[in-house]
C-alpha cells in the first residue's frame, strides 16, 4: 500500500484475492508509521464498506474509517510514539519474537529468516525493523498473495507462513494495544487487524 493509493478496494467480483493483498498493504502502513496528511486524506474519501467481503470486517472498518477521519497527522503522531516509540522499553513492542518468546532477536526471528529466505526474500537494508516486525509480515502475505512468481506465491505458501508468522501473535499485539489508555487511533487499527486475522485463519482452515 503505497501512500498515493486510493482507498477505493477492489471488489469481490473484480478480485477478492487482490482485494486481500491491498488490505494486508494498507495494515502494514498503519503499523509501521503514523498516518500522514496523505493518507488521512484517502480515508476522508474511502469507502465504507469493508474492503473483504465478510460481516465479521464490517463493523472493525467502519470504526476504523471514523477514526481515521477524527484524527490529525500531529495527533497519530503522538500517539504512535506513545505507544511503540519512546525512549527504550516501548509500552507495545511491534515484533513477534517478543511474543513468542519474551525477547527480541531470538529464535522465532531466526526461524522467520530462514522461511524467508527459502522464498527468496530479504529484507530492505534501508529499512532499520527487524522482518518480525508486525507491517514486514503483513507486507509478505500481501507478495505471496499479489506477487507475480507462480511457483512463490500460491495459496499453500500463504497458509504456512500465515500459521507460522503471524497467527500465533498478531491477535495478543492487538490485546496489548487494547490495553493502553493512550490508544485511540491505533484501538481502531488493532480491531480491523484481529477481525481480518481471524477471517484468514478461518478461510485457511477450510482449504486444508
Amino acid at each position: 500500500m503505497t501512500e498515493t493509493s486510493a482507498l477505493h478496494f477492489t471488489r469481490p467480483d473484480q478480485g477478492e484475492e487482490l482485494a486481500r493483498a491491498e488490505l494486508y498493504g494498507l495494515l502494514a502502513r498503519l503499523w509501521l508509521a503514523p498516518a500522514d496528511d496523505a493518507l488521512l486524506a484517502q480515508f476522508r474519501v474511502a469507502v465504507t464498506e469493508a474492503p473483504v467481503p465478510g460481516g465479521h470486517l464490517e463493523a472493525p472498518w467502519h470504526d476504523l474509517v471514523a477514526a481515521m477521519r477524527a484524527t490529525t497527522a500531529p495527533h497519530a503522531a503522538a500517539e504512535h510514539d506513545a505507544l511503540f516509540g519512546g525512549v527504550g522499553k516501548p509500552e507495545v513492542f511491534l515484533y513477534g519474537s517478543y511474543y513468542l518468546s519474551g525477547f527480541l532477536n531470538e529464535k522465532p526471528l531466526a526461524a522467520l529468516r530462514s522461511d524467508l529466505a527459502a522464498l527468496g526474500l530479504t529484507r530492505d537494508a534501508d529499512r532499520g525493523e527487524t522482518e518480525d516486525h508486525v507491517a514486514y509480515g503483513f507486507e509478505v502475505m500481501r507478495y505471496l498473495i499479489a506477487g507475480d512468481d507462480a511457483l512463490t506465491c500460491t495459496l499453500e505458501q500463504q497458509r504456512r507462513f500465515f500459521r507460522a508468522h503471524l497467527q500465533p501473535w498478531v491477535e495478543r499485539l492487538c490485546d496489548a494495544v487494547d490495553a493502553q489508555p493512550a490508544a485511540i487511533t491505533w484501538r481502531a487499527v488493532a480491531a480491523l487487524t484481529r477481525a481480518f486475522v481471524q477471517v484468514e485463519a478461518q478461510a485457511f482452515d477450510m482449504v486444508e
